[in-house]
């Protein structure tokens, strides 16, 4: 990269998004977070809380809105697996010299890997596996909260309301872990059908560690989900493995909390991630930078 260039990664979840800002031999100028930015949730709101997460980065390492239009970006986001929601974004005007948009898991499998062959299962907000075998993307899962996302903080947490209201229709007992959750909403379950009507995944995942929290101390109905939800993320890994890809890396909020209760076939194929999204999105934005004068600017430069 020519002189004054810089390097910016961000990672977009659906809980929050993290950016980290380099110069261009790789040295952390600063790192910030913002709000979720989850395309499957709202392209501008998404793409505000990227731009709130780089002015932080931008405050903490002194430099000015100038210094966007000499960056190479790499916007790694969830939702950006999607086409239709990724073309809706490349179409936006940013600030950045070069903008490149793939998904997170993209980027945390290249960061978990370092560039090289392996997959990733994700479990955060949402969960996924991906990985790269052979110059060939593979994706499994993580079509979103309605319909997939099985084994993640979200998942969790909704099915655990769900059981809160079996509860209260004397369809299942009542657990510790139950009767705590039903406490967060005044003991009332229409209180929990309003909440649920407008909730987002992230609102759901905040119920997780309740979940996790339960299954330790050996609530029975807690401990019943976190093992389905291993089970899962057993079938991503699996998957995974099944096409090529002998390294698989747990990433994700709930990654250390569910690993002890995968299952033996999958745990022989764990190796620890080499980094996170955030290194990964760095690399991508290195690797697809042009090589062009630094006032040149392609069609998403400002």
């Amino acid at each position: 990269m020519a002189p004054g260039e810089f390097l910016l990664g961000v990672d977009g979840g659906g809980t929050r998004c993290r950016a980290r800002l380099c110069d261009g031999s790789g040295g952390v100028l600063a790192e910030a977070a913002a709000g979720p930015a989850n395309l499957r949730l709202g392209l501008e709101a998404s793409l505000g809380a990227v731009l709130d997460a780089v002015r932080r980065c931008l405050a903490i390492a002194d430099l000015d809105a100038a210094a966007l239009a000499r960056s190479a970006a790499c916007l790694a986001l969830a939702g950006a697996s999607e086409p239709a929601e990724r073309s809706a974004a490349l179409k936006r005007r940013l600030p950045f010299r070069h903008t490149l948009i793939t998904t997170d898991a993209h980027a945390a499998c290249v960061g978990a890997h370092r560039g090289e062959d392996g997959g990733v299962v994700i479990a955060g907000t949402g969960s996924i596996g991906w990985a790269i075998v052979r110059g060939q993307h593979y994706r499994v899962g993580g079509w979103g909260l309605l319909l997939s996302d099985e084994g993640s903080g979200a998942w969790l947490g909704a099915e655990a309301m769900r059981r809160v209201l079996r509860a209260c229709d004397g369809r299942i007992g009542w657990s510790r872990m139950l009767n705590r959750l039903f406490e967060q909403f005044g003991d009332d379950p229409h209180a929990i059908v309003r909440w649920a009507a407008a909730a987002k995944p992230r609102d759901f995942a905040a119920l997780a560690p309740a979940v996790l929290d339960g299954a330790a101390s050996g609530d029975a109905t807690a401990s019943v989900l976190v093992r389905q939800a291993a089970e899962h993320l057993d079938r991503l890994g699996l998957r995974l493995v099944a096409l090529g890809a002998g390294r698989i890396a747990l990433c994700g909020g709930l990654a250390a909390h569910l690993e002890p209760w995968l299952a033996p076939e999958l745990r022989r194929h764990l190796v620890p991630p080499a980094g996170d999204a955030l290194d990964g999105a760095l690399q991508l934005a290195r690797a697809a930078a042009p090589v062009v004068a630094p006032e040149a600017q392609d069609e998403h430069g400002a």
